[in-house]
């Protein structure tokens, strides 16, 4: 199937035009969250849950320009990149408290804080539309990855630091039965989550439809699917990911243009939710970078 650098339709690729459309409701959170009393103990699950943790998320968050209101340090860490994260935090005026290893460890949710912990606002949602604006103000097609189920926190930080290497310019996880954007997956994402736009729709397949009213084409990953290197993935694309064990829903996999998949030829029949996603999204950036590169070279030679 050729549908790079195509402008799609309005109708869908049945030739009837679809109805019942409805535009996915997302939530762009820009309300910051009340300060937290560190000091006080306290064993609520969601106490800490505008915490980051660990040098590189804490130092990525800074860099990034994300609300800091307060920068937790241990007591005699003042090398490295500690060093750099202070210096940072200073020219931002942000306040820096020196603590024990105790408190850090009381507070931390990862268990991994290595010696910083910052107090942040709580990670902002985005809507759909802005994702496309995204897209457009950088002048390239669309590129997005939906994820459906994704419960794994492992995989939901892999999928995001994945995708921030290859380029696309946004995710869509479901309001149910995902995982959500926490201190862990900050950590697992090594950061990423600072820079690649999330966006939690209540219906996936809703968003499908969205997507391609507004011109994407919708690829899912699946073990039943072409090899992925054989489609071409240099226009408007959205690519599905299912879930660790099930794989795509039957509705979602009804409601995508066509299946890619990784040939396998060893004993394992598939590889994992994270890895796949960052196997097919490299492919297609690929490609994207081969066909701007092809397209510079004849512009060049009219010239």
């Amino acid at each position: 199937m050729a549908f790079g650098g195509e402008k799609r339709n309005k109708s869908d690729r049945w030739g009837k035009k679809e109805k019942g459309f409805q535009k996915p409701i997302g939530r762009k959170n820009t309300e910051r969250s009340k300060p937290q009393n560190v000091e006080e103990e306290d064993n609520r699950d969601d106490y800490y849950i505008n915490l980051i943790e660990g040098r590189n998320p804490v130092l990525e968050a800074l860099k990034s320009g994300r609300e800091i209101d307060k920068l937790f340090v241990q007591s005699g860490q003042s090398e490295g990149s500690i060093k750099q994260i202070i210096a940072i935090a200073r020219d931002k005026k942000i306040l820096i408290k020196e603590v024990d290893k105790g408190k850090l460890d009381r507070m931390s949710a990862t268990r991994s804080h290595q010696g910083v912990i910052a107090s942040a606002a709580l990670y902002k949602y985005y809507e759909i539309d802005d994702i496309l604006e995204i897209a457009k103000e950088k002048g390239e097609d669309p590129f997005i990855v939906i994820l459906d189920e994704i419960t794994d926190p492992q995989n939901l930080g892999s999928i995001l630091r994945s995708c921030d290497g290859a380029g696309v310019h946004g995710v869509v996880i479901p309001k149910r039965r995902s995982a959500s954007l926490t201190p862990i997956i900050g950590k697992i994402s090594a950061g990423a989550v600072e820079y690649v736009p999330v966006s939690k729709v209540t219906n996936i397949n809703q968003t499908m439809n969205y997507l391609k009213e507004k011109g994407l084409w919708i690829a899912g990953a699946d073990v039943t699917g072409d090899p992925y290197y054989e489609k071409d993935m240099t226009g408007p694309l959205a690519l599905v990911v299912g879930s660790e064990g099930k794989g795509l829903s039957r509705l979602v996999k009804e409601n995508c243009d066509f299946i890619v998949g990784i040939p396998m030829t060893g004993k394992i029949s598939s590889l994992n939710a994270a890895i796949s996603c960052a196997v097919v999204i490299f492919e297609a950036r690929k490609q994207k970078n081969l066909k701007n590169a092809a397209g510079s070279l004849q512009e060049g030679s009219i010239h």
